[in-house]
């Protein structure tokens, strides 16, 4: 588990970016941090790998401080996705996943074995193993970071806006896909993002985080649709928007639920 206790962060140039938050993240579950740009939730992220030290408070993993761990040994045990991939350009693909890895002393050999098997996991053809990054789509490029944040097997991944340079259609493929690997592999991911409907699609636990790194609600997307903690998260949310509001309407003899402008959103099963 993954605990934050009364963490703040405020940089030397007076900017405070995590205010006092107090938050547990249980394991096997995704928790997704959600908020507008400047509410703290990739310096939260970046505090669990010690990218980023907290001015107070502790961050706890497994009930063991962050700040009593060497924050390389630590990175290398936690993987982490970022927004375009992170590849390094020089590298073939195969060599990209197989990075940590071999930094932790893994045989070459083993590292690219180990590769290619995860690139069967996020499901990219082995053919792509000796290509370079650019000779990639943007969304083949993120499923290779993702492989590599899975290549030392950690407990937890992190991940820091990871689909959010690609298109709408890839973008919905490559959640279809964490979705997957999740059900399968049961990680401790911690997700940031800008959107409130890819934090519903994705979290078993939601952040919402406004600015200055302040919590103003925490919950299952369930809960948080139900009963907003205030008028900010209901805005948030699109709890006053014709897209939240949905009723059920009879055509052609079945079920169609629609939104408050008639626009239908999906077929209602039995």
């Amino acid at each position: 588990m993954i605990e934050f206790r009364g963490v703040r962060k405020q940089f030397p140039d007076g900017t405070l970016a995590v205010d006092r938050v107090d938050l547990q993240m249980p394991p096997h579950r995704t928790t997704v941090f959600v908020g507008s740009s400047g509410s703290g939730k990739t310096t939260l992220l970046r505090m669990i790998n010690r990218m980023v030290d907290p001015t107070e408070g502790q961050v706890l993993i497994d009930g063991t401080d962050a700040a009593t761990v060497d924050p390389v040994r630590l990175r290398r045990s936690i993987g982490y996705v970022m927004q375009n991939g992170g590849l390094l350009p020089h590298r073939r693909v195969v060599d990209n996943i197989a990075t940590v890895p071999v930094l932790r002393g893994e045989s070459k050999s083993a590292a690219r074995a180990r590769a290619l098997e995860l690139m069967d996991t996020v499901g990219l053809d082995r053919s792509m193993a000796d290509r370079y990054p650019a000779q990639l789509s943007g969304g083949q490029q993120q499923r290779v970071g993702v492989a590599r944040g899975l290549a030392v097997d950690p407990n937890i991944l992190l991940m820091d806006e990871p689909f959010g340079a690609v298109d709408p259609l890839v973008r919905m493929e490559l959640q279809d896909e964490l979705l997957r690997l999740q059900r399968e592999l049961g990680k401790t991911i911690v997700f940031v993002t800008h959107d409130i409907d890819e934090a519903f699609r994705l979290g078993d636990q939601v952040v919402i985080l406004r600015e200055s790194g302040r919590v103003v609600q925490v919950g299952a997307p369930a809960e948080i649709l139900a009963s907003p903690a205030d008028d900010f998260v209901a805005g948030f949310i699109g709890a006053d928007r014709g897209r939240r509001r949905l009723t059920v309407a009879e055509v052609d003899g079945r079920r169609i639920v629609v939104d408050a402008d008639g626009r239908p959103a999906g077929v209602l099963a039995s």
